[in-house]
C-alpha cells in the first residue's frame, strides 16, 4: 500500500520567517540611527532665525525686486543681458 502522505521539510519555512525578522530589525536599527542623528542636529529657537532672515532681507540687495531698491545699473544688475563683442570669430 502506498504511502498517503509524504513529510516535507519545513526548514525553508522557518528560514524565511527568520530571514523577515532579520529584515525587520535592520530596517528598525537603521531608522532608529537616522532618528537619533536627526535629534543630534543644531537646533535655533523660530524667533532668532526669523531675525536673521529679516536682518538678511533688509541688508542685502536684491536685484529681482525693484521695488524694494529702486532701479539697478545695468552693470551692477547680475540678471541683465551682457553687452559684449561677441566670443566667436567667424571665418
Amino acid at each position: 500500500m502506498p504511502a498517503a502522505y509524504e513529510i516535507r521539510a519545513g526548514g525553508d519555512v522557518k528560514n524565511k520567517k527568520q530571514s523577515m525578522a532579520d529584515l525587520k530589525l535592520r530596517r528598525l536599527n537603521e531608522l532608529n540611527s537616522r532618528l537619533r542623528e536627526d535629534l543630534e542636529r543644531p537646533r535655533i529657537k523660530v524667533s532668532e532665525a526669523s531675525m536673521s532672515l529679516i536682518q538678511y532681507c533688509a541688508n542685502t540687495k536684491d536685484f529681482m525686486v525693484p521695488s524694494m531698491w529702486g532701479s539697478v545699473d545695468k552693470r551692477e544688475d547680475p540678471y541683465a543681458p551682457q553687452q559684449s563683442d561677441g566670443c566667436c570669430t567667424i571665418m
